[in-house]
Protein backbone atom coordinates (compact mmCIF):
# COMPACT_ATOMS: atom_id res chain seq x y z
CA UNK A 1 0.00 0.00 0.00
CA UNK A 2 1.46 3.38 -1.02
CA UNK A 3 2.35 5.68 1.81
CA UNK A 4 2.76 2.89 4.42
CA UNK A 5 6.48 2.14 4.04
CA UNK A 6 9.69 3.81 2.90
CA UNK A 7 12.95 2.10 2.00
CA UNK A 8 16.16 3.99 1.30
CA UNK A 9 19.91 3.82 1.81
CA UNK A 10 22.07 6.38 3.61
CA UNK A 11 25.80 6.77 3.95
CA UNK A 12 27.17 5.97 7.41
CA UNK A 13 26.49 9.02 9.61
CA UNK A 14 29.32 10.70 11.46
CA UNK A 15 29.72 9.65 15.06
CA UNK A 16 27.67 11.64 17.54
CA UNK A 17 31.00 12.70 19.07
CA UNK A 18 31.93 14.32 15.75
CA UNK A 19 28.56 15.93 15.03
CA UNK A 20 28.41 18.65 17.65
CA UNK A 21 30.84 21.36 18.68
CA UNK A 22 30.34 22.96 22.08
CA UNK A 23 31.03 26.56 22.97
CA UNK A 24 30.11 29.12 25.61
CA UNK A 25 27.95 32.01 24.38
CA UNK A 26 28.21 35.65 25.44
CA UNK A 27 25.76 34.94 28.30
CA UNK A 28 28.10 32.20 29.61
CA UNK A 29 25.76 29.37 28.61
CA UNK A 30 27.11 26.20 27.04
CA UNK A 31 25.75 25.69 23.52
CA UNK A 32 26.19 23.03 20.86
CA UNK A 33 26.14 23.48 17.11
CA UNK A 34 26.47 21.02 14.26
CA UNK A 35 29.90 20.64 12.69
CA UNK A 36 30.26 21.24 8.95
CA UNK A 37 30.65 17.48 8.38
CA UNK A 38 27.42 16.81 10.24
CA UNK A 39 25.55 19.58 8.40
CA UNK A 40 26.53 18.05 5.06
CA UNK A 41 25.53 14.53 6.16
CA UNK A 42 22.19 15.80 7.54
CA UNK A 43 21.45 17.65 4.27
CA UNK A 44 22.36 14.61 2.14
CA UNK A 45 20.27 12.26 4.33
CA UNK A 46 17.26 14.58 4.13
CA UNK A 47 17.50 14.69 0.33
CA UNK A 48 17.52 10.88 0.12
CA UNK A 49 14.68 10.50 2.64
CA UNK A 50 12.55 13.24 1.07
CA UNK A 51 13.02 11.71 -2.39
CA UNK A 52 11.83 8.33 -1.07
CA UNK A 53 8.92 10.07 0.66
CA UNK A 54 7.85 11.79 -2.57
CA UNK A 55 8.17 8.60 -4.66
CA UNK A 56 6.03 6.59 -2.23
CA UNK A 57 3.29 9.07 -1.35
CA UNK A 58 4.44 9.20 2.29
CA UNK A 59 2.97 11.88 4.50
CA UNK A 60 4.66 12.92 7.73
CA UNK A 61 2.80 11.25 10.62
CA UNK A 62 1.12 13.45 13.20
CA UNK A 63 1.18 11.94 16.70
CA UNK A 64 1.43 8.45 15.23
CA UNK A 65 4.03 5.78 16.05
CA UNK A 66 6.60 5.12 13.35
CA UNK A 67 9.00 2.17 13.23
CA UNK A 68 12.49 2.88 11.89
CA UNK A 69 14.36 -0.34 11.14
CA UNK A 70 17.94 -0.16 10.00
CA UNK A 71 20.78 -2.44 8.99
CA UNK A 72 24.32 -1.12 9.19
CA UNK A 73 26.90 -2.24 6.65
CA UNK A 74 30.34 -1.29 7.96
CA UNK A 75 33.44 -0.80 5.81
CA UNK A 76 35.64 -2.91 8.12
CA UNK A 77 35.56 -5.22 11.12
CA UNK A 78 36.44 -2.72 13.86
CA UNK A 79 34.28 -2.99 16.98
CA UNK A 80 31.33 -0.62 16.80
CA UNK A 81 27.96 -0.23 18.43
CA UNK A 82 25.26 0.18 15.73
CA UNK A 83 22.91 1.87 18.20
CA UNK A 84 25.36 4.80 18.44
CA UNK A 85 24.12 5.86 15.01
CA UNK A 86 20.51 6.21 16.14
CA UNK A 87 20.43 9.74 17.56
CA UNK A 88 22.17 11.33 14.60
CA UNK A 89 20.18 9.34 12.06
CA UNK A 90 16.81 9.91 13.72
CA UNK A 91 17.48 13.65 14.10
CA UNK A 92 18.16 13.85 10.36
CA UNK A 93 15.04 11.84 9.50
CA UNK A 94 12.51 14.03 11.32
CA UNK A 95 11.47 15.30 7.88
CA UNK A 96 10.00 11.81 7.36
CA UNK A 97 9.18 10.55 10.85
CA UNK A 98 7.83 13.67 12.53
CA UNK A 99 8.09 14.01 16.30
CA UNK A 100 10.91 11.89 17.85
CA UNK A 101 8.58 10.95 20.69
CA UNK A 102 6.70 8.58 18.37
CA UNK A 103 9.73 6.90 16.73
CA UNK A 104 10.49 3.27 17.58
CA UNK A 105 14.06 2.55 16.36
CA UNK A 106 15.20 -1.02 15.71
CA UNK A 107 18.65 -2.15 14.66
CA UNK A 108 17.94 -5.26 12.63
CA UNK A 109 21.45 -6.42 11.71
CA UNK A 110 24.97 -5.41 10.76
CA UNK A 111 27.40 -6.72 8.17
CA UNK A 112 30.52 -5.67 6.27
CA UNK A 113 31.21 -4.40 2.75
CA UNK A 114 34.50 -2.57 2.31
CA UNK A 115 33.43 -1.09 -1.01
CA UNK A 116 29.96 0.12 -0.03
CA UNK A 117 29.45 1.01 3.66
CA UNK A 118 25.88 2.20 4.30
CA UNK A 119 22.77 2.19 6.44
CA UNK A 120 19.74 0.50 4.89
CA UNK A 121 16.61 2.07 6.35
CA UNK A 122 12.96 1.00 6.37
CA UNK A 123 10.39 3.38 7.85
CA UNK A 124 6.83 2.19 8.41
CA UNK A 125 3.78 3.24 10.31
CA UNK A 126 3.20 1.14 13.40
Amino acid sequence: MAGRELTFTLTIPPSQNHCYRSFVDKNHRRRSILTDTAKKWFADARVVATDAMNRNGWTVPQQEKVIVEYTVVWADHRRRDPSNLEKVMLDALQCVTGDDQYVLPRCIDFSYDKGNPRVEVVVRRA
